[in-house]
């Protein structure tokens, strides 16, 4: 099948060419994210691989249709960025990448934790300046603290599972718990108990119309004064202006973050040499109790190759028999 991919960087390249050195489709490679000025770059090819920035509303689904294509082949587990109920109606078909590897994410997730909480940034910095002094870098046990858990799939079982090992105590909600936490101690909570006892929250829930800004200025006057916020899921299930406040309030004690709500044209792309225009951006970047990352949790050797290998046997599977098992559904 030919394919147009986008938002290509070098490792996406590098990746899914050699995964498709067995499986034989024609891969063109494009640069610029998918939007409704860049969708006529796919005309001719039945498939186009997207990426989680990549735009999937109903407008480009449109364009893509009438140059033909007839598959979308999402590299990516997140979907709140396609209209599906418009591919539905132009006969495109979706896939994603349900699971690749959640030890990447849930690894990351806890790189942030302990990088916050021992201020390794700072304490780095200081030491490449020749300064060896302890004062400003105090932290603590993340043993014997309660750790809170939003959403219990695979990369959060995984990050149970983390800290359990650590000795915390871990609180968890999800609307479908997940047996193997209970198995390790998990207890599930109510929201606005997750919120209230944890010292530590980690979100890994998708963003759907119910998670949107799940994390607002009433949940966070619920949770304690000081509490390490980490969020690797989706941007938008935390309310930024809030936090901000939360953070100049001294609610929020730490917060990390890999994803951020207005990401796309952002993320992904070498802004060194350019003036930020994006304020609220530019504010969480002036907390030294904030640590950001560009959206690189799932960025593993393992990861990508499972990514592109999936990704391809999703594009193979629709060309073979027109289904495939991680095709979506409005």
């Amino acid at each position: 099948m030919r394919v147009a991919v986008f938002s290509t960087k070098p490792y996406d390249r590098r990746f899914l060419e050699s995964a498709n050195a067995t499986r034989g489709h024609e891969l063109v490679f494009f640069e610029p994210r998918l939007t409704t000025e860049t969708a006529t770059l796919a005309s001719g090819f039945e498939a186009v691989c997207a990426f989680v920035n990549d735009v999937l509303d109903a407008p480009v689904l449109e364009a893509l249709g009438r140059g033909g294509t007839r598959l979308v082949a999402l590299r990516c587990a997140g979907f709140n960025n396609v209209d599906l109920d418009a591919s539905q109606a132009l006969g495109v078909k979706v896939t994603r990448v349900p699971a690749y590897s959640p030890h990447a994410v849930a690894e990351h997730t806890v790189a942030l934790m302990l990088a916050l909480n021992r201020k390794l940034t700072r304490a780095a910095a200081r030491v490449r300046d020749g300064n060896f002094a302890l004062d400003g870098l105090l932290g603590f046990d993340l043993h014997g603290r309660t750790a809170g858990i939003a959403g219990t799939g695979a990369i959060g079982s995984v990050v149970a599972r983390i800290l359990t090992g650590f000795g915390c105590e871990v609180l968890a909600h999800d609307p479908a718990p997940n047996e193997e936490c209970r198995q390790l101690g998990v207890r599930y909570v109510q929201l606005h108990e997750l919120f209230a006892r944890s010292d530590v929250l980690t979100l890994h829930c998708p963003l759907t119309p119910s998670t949107h800004h799940l994390i607002n200025r009433d949940a966070l006057t619920l949770m304690k004064d000081g509490v390490m916020l980490i969020n690797t899921s989706r941007g938008a299930i935390l309310d930024t202006v809030a936090v901000i406040a939360a953070l100049k309030s001294g609610k929020l004690g730490y917060l990390g973050l890999d994803v951020y709500e207005e990401e796309a044209g952002l993320f992904f792309e070498d802004l060194s040499d350019q003036v930020l225009q994006d304020d609220v951006f530019a504010r969480l970047l002036t907390f030294p109790n904030v640590l950001i990352t560009g959206h690189q949790a799932f960025f593993t050797h393992e990861a990508l190759s499972a990514i592109a290998t999936t990704t391809l046997d999703n594009v193979t599977a629709i060309e073979r028999s027109g289904s495939c098992a991680n095709e979506l559904h409005a």
